[in-house]
């Protein structure tokens, strides 16, 4: 619905390999899950002890394919529902992507074709998902290495079109939006000029590797601060419900990555510092 707002505050992906410290680390507020690595009739023991705390926890999906020209499969999207039942979730998010074509997989998350024609096939793609999931939908921008020669809108118009069109919810990457401004010169803070951010249903800040230029988004370093500054320059445009690191390989120790939530709150705090 738009306009609902869930307050989250401060979260860490979970994941199987951390599901311990993601328990014990403080001020841990959300957790997101992979839901493609959940079966909602046997969740993760973990899973249960946070959700018993009180802590909200979103699936958050990576396979789905809203962005692509077939219209999303009923068993993922009932995967998705049964997901959010199970872990009484507020919502349920996945990316705005480009994942799999005549039944064959890309293998990644590629970007849409930002076209009137794609606008269209995606509006509709969103709202059969919206009529199978319990809870409102939330889209995420994707890291691009490549854009398509035939765009006509930019990402911050794609995204507030479907907004308007579907009540859609965003769930804003900060640190796709830096990856694209490296690699493609897509201006982050201009973005997030235009972008509809009173629907805002939460962020993912993650840290990367620079290779030759290019900004690999790889979620197994330290946030840059450039990434966080992105972050700063989002808190000083709106207040966001919810704020989320994603980790997902080469884990650090739990101090470190209570560290990485403290800079997140730091970069948080600065927005409401400036003159």
């Amino acid at each position: 619905m738009r306009g609902s707002r869930v307050e989250l505050g401060v979260g860490i992906g979970w994941r199987s390999e951390i599901d311990l410290t993601v328990e014990r680390l403080p001020g841990v507020e959300f957790v997101e899950v992979i839901a493609e690595m959940l079966r909602p009739g046997r969740i993760p023991e973990s899973l249960r002890v946070l959700r018993e705390r009180g802590v909200p926890v979103i699936p958050h999906g990576v396979a789905l394919g809203i962005g692509g020209a077939d219209k999303p499969e009923i068993s993922r999207l009932e995967h998705l529902a049964a997901c959010a039942e199970a872990l009484d979730a507020p919502l349920v998010s996945e990316h705005l992507a480009f994942v799999r074509g005549d039944g064959m997989e890309a293998g990644h998350l590629l970007p849409v074709p930002r076209t009137r024609d794609a606008l269209t096939v995606v509006v509709e793609n969103i709202k059969i998902a919206q009529a199978e999931l319990p809870v409102p939908f939330a889209l995420e921008n994707v890291a691009a290495l490549f854009g398509w020669p035939d765009d006509e809108l930019t990402e911050a118009e794609f995204l507030g079109e479907l907004v308007e069109r579907t009540g859609v919810k965003l769930l804003i990457d900060v640190a796709n939006l830096y990856t694209n401004e490296v690699n493609l010169g897509s201006d982050a803070r201009a973005a997030l000029d235009r972008l509809p951010l009173t629907e805002l249903a939460y962020v993912h800040v993650a840290g990367g590797h620079s290779h030759n230029g290019v900004w690999h988004d790889t979620h197994t370093a330290s946030v840059p601060e450039p990434i966080l500054d992105v972050l700063t320059e989002l808190c000083s445009r709106v207040d966001p419900p919810g704020v989320l690191l994603e980790w997902d390989d080469d884990y650090p120790s739990d101090a470190a990555l209570a560290q990485e939530l403290t800079r997140i709150r730091t970069a948080m705090s600065r927005a409401s510092t400036r003159p």
